[in-house]
């Protein structure tokens, strides 16, 4: 599973070219590993053949417009929970320092709610931990697979997946056409979307006991 999850995470980000020559060790590495069911695995691998055959710059572009440009596709979790409110400032410092108690690091520019961080960090962690995080975290994998399904996109092969390893529910019945509102809320969320910085330096260190999972649970209204 380890191996599988460190994959996934390649898969999500930016289609370098460094990424792109590692398709087939990333494609090998997660039929070897066994985690997956065939039809997970069929999935991915359309995914990584689409990602080879498609021009450098065209997939670029593909992964920006899909990835960069609206709220429903992010893949910055708290996103999908908090939006902008000022709950996510919160949110993202638990889940950082849940990051450092476990001695895993981030880089300086990286968000602790980034998908390929999470899957990362998860990736290093007890497999019954890991899952325990992943089922945490579901129902936003479910609505990130299902806004990419939507789209078109083959990428939400990786949500489909982590909703198996975490032995949960896939993704809904496909929706006879992209919701207006999805657009409409995306449109809103380019103009005025808030980053994050590091926070909660202080407790920096503290690695001897093991991290409480965050828990990734909607607000309620």
């Amino acid at each position: 599973m380890r191996t599988t999850l460190k994959a996934l995470a390649a898969l999500l980000t930016y289609p370098t070219a460094e990424l792109r020559a590692a398709l087939p060790e990333i494609a090998a590495a997660l039929a070897g590993d066994g985690a997956l069911g065939a039809s997970h695995l069929f999935a991915l691998d359309a995914l990584v053949r689409e990602m080879a055959d498609t021009e450098p710059f065209a997939a670029e572009e593909a992964y920006v417009g899909l990835f960069d440009r609206g709220r429903f596709t992010s893949l910055n979790l708290f996103e999908h929970l908090h939006g902008e409110s000022r709950d996510r400032g919160p949110a993202m410092v638990d889940l950082k320092m849940t990051y450092e108690r476990a001695g895993f690091r981030l880089e300086a520019k990286q968000l602790p709610d980034y998908l390929p961080v999470l899957l990362e960090f998860l990736s290093t962690r007890p497999e019954a931990e890991a899952r325990e995080m992943l089922a945490d975290c579901a129902h936003i994998l479910r609505s990130l697979g299902e806004s990419l399904r939507d789209r078109g996109s083959r990428y939400h092969a990786i949500p489909a997946a982590l909703l198996s390893l975490a032995g949960e529910e896939g993704l809904g019945a496909r929706r006879d056409s992209p919701a207006v509102a999805e657009k409409s809320i995306d449109e809103e969320w380019m103009d005025s979307e808030v980053v994050f910085g590091p926070g909660a330096a202080a407790e920096c260190g503290a690695a001897a006991r093991k991290p409480a999972v965050v828990r990734f649970t909607p607000r309620l209204s």
